[in-house]
């Protein structure tokens, strides 16, 4: 974060200032965890479901905060103040996001940041992690850690910038209509990525016709000179071509791409492809990380490094040089004979058809494929339908064995079980133990486990566990 004054910091997010010297410099935001805060940190007490970071003032001064954010003032032990000032704001993540907008914007004036936007139902982080290895071979870079894509995980990633930054790398998310417009807002991208339109969150937006208004809201905001990137083979996301107010380059399978991808060839080494850029040769990618469907993440990126003026030499390059979209999420684990995917960070019916159909394309004729399978949450009304759907998909993909975990997806069992061309090759357990259990006893060399649930589903601990079994 830049460098500012307890009364500039006060001002900007329209608080009191508690103790402290006015004058007194502060340059850092590391998180709203407080078990996270280094010396010289802000600590922005943000409300929680299930917790308040009001609870945790204390033990973030203890830890060396500098400042921090409140909705009143915290008190310590008997009633005596706390080391640190404070700033009394009335709403603590609203005062974040007002932070953010005006570090952002300082930065921005010098004129040499540039922000790159990505949203869609599935891809953002890989592709996040794709565009931040190309900037960062050309600049000072900012990006998310994790998934950092919210309303508090965004503005946290946009206060990292410095007057040195040049590129800021962002994921935004949405749970609901005006969430990314909000985003937005305190940004302004240049670029504008929009991956897909599909069915993950589909609940809680409402539908598709409103997960692709929410999704537009990037489009929407860039200004005339902006770039809109766009999936060529995704219709819902193509009809936000009219919503750019400037230039639209695409990328996808489609001949019709601006970028565009043929020749794949998947394997557990990753995924071959020539890959076409507008007026050039096509050039042979490597690409490391696993599954074909992340293919169009990596056009994505190519496309995002073409508009920035990046050199296709970098690009391969830098394509090359990623080995996984990120922690759980097609990490390959295992050993001595038996190899994981451990794909359980988060699912929804198009990337968990796709993890599917990468475990068949990646297995050899004399592999065992076994799918270690979990809810997908957050469908709504979808959510009946769509688990039926995947479990059709693995008895015609002719996967060896399905097992279910938990109650949340028992409906993939029992619909698998429905269909009359299997006869017991599939299991359910109500517990990560029980299934632990059961594949401990099951698993042989030369088989290919693909676990993969939502996030709520908890499956990415129990790929960690098998995968530690062979390592």
């Amino acid at each position: 974060m830049i460098e500012l004054t307890l009364a500039e910091i006060a001002h900007i997010v329209n608080g009191r200032l508690v103790g402290g010297d006015s004058t007194t410099i502060v340059s850092g935001l590391t998180d709203t965890d407080s078990r996270l805060i280094t010396s010289g940190d802000i600590f922005v007490a943000k409300p929680g479901e299930e917790t308040d970071g009001h609870l945790f003032v204390a033990a973030a001064v203890e830890r060396g905060a500098a400042l921090a954010i409140v909705d009143h003032e915290v008190l310590g032990a008997n009633g005596a103040s706390l080391a640190a000032p404070q700033i009394v704001v009335k709403d603590t993540v609203v005062a974040l996001g007002a932070l953010a907008t005006e570090v952002v914007a300082r930065v921005r004036s010098l004129g040499k940041l540039r922000v790159v936007g990505i949203t869609g139902s599935n891809g953002k982080t890989t592709t996040k992690n794709l565009i931040a290895a190309m900037c960062e071979r050309v600049g000072t870079t900012v990006s998310p850690r994790d998934s950092f894509n919210n309303e508090v995980g965004a503005p946290l990633t946009m206060l990292k910038v410095t007057n040195a930054t040049e590129f800021l790398v962002l994921e935004l998310g949405a749970s609901g209509i005006g969430h990314i417009s909000r985003l937005t807002a305190m940004v302004h991208p240049d670029i504008a990525v929009v991956l897909m339109v599909g069915l993950a969150h589909a609940g809680e937006f409402g539908g598709v016709d409103a997960t692709v208004k929410a999704k537009g809201e990037l489009i929407e905001a860039l200004h005339s000179d902006g770039i809109a990137i766009l999936n060529a083979d995704d219709s819902r996301v193509m009809g936000m071509r009219t919503k750019a107010p400037g230039d639209v380059l695409t990328f996808g399978l489609t001949s019709s791409a601006n970028v565009r991808a043929s020749d794949i060839e998947a394997s557990l080494a990753g995924t071959r492809f020539m890959m076409h850029l507008p007026d050039e040769e096509a050039v042979a990618v490597q690409f490391k990380v696993l599954g074909e469907h992340h293919v169009m993440n990596a056009l994505a990126a190519a496309a995002v490094g073409r508009s920035l003026g990046f050199e296709t030499a970098l690009i391969v390059e830098a394509l090359e040089s990623v080995e996984r979209a990120e922690h759980w999420r097609m990490e390959l684990m295992g050993g001595n004979g038996v190899t994981v995917i451990n794909d359980a960070y988060n699912a929804s019916p198009d990337s968990m058809a796709a993890a599917l159909k990468t475990l068949v394309l990646v297995a050899g004729p004399h592999n065992r494929t076994i799918a270690v399978l979990g809810e997908m949450a957050e469908l709504g009304e979808f959510s009946g339908e769509e688990h039926d759907r995947i479990a059709l998909l693995v008895v015609r993909l002719n996967i060896n064995e399905l097992v279910v975990v938990g109650a949340g997806a028992r409906r993939l069992h029992i619909s698998a079980m429905n269909e009359g061309s299997w006869d017991g090759e599939s299991k359910y357990f109500e517990t990560q133990d029980e299934a632990y259990a059961y594949l401990s006893g099951l698993l042989a060399e030369g088989d290919i486990v693909l676990v993969k649930s939502s996030n709520a589903g908890n499956l990415r601990f129990l790929g960690d566990r098998i995968g530690e079994m062979y390592a």
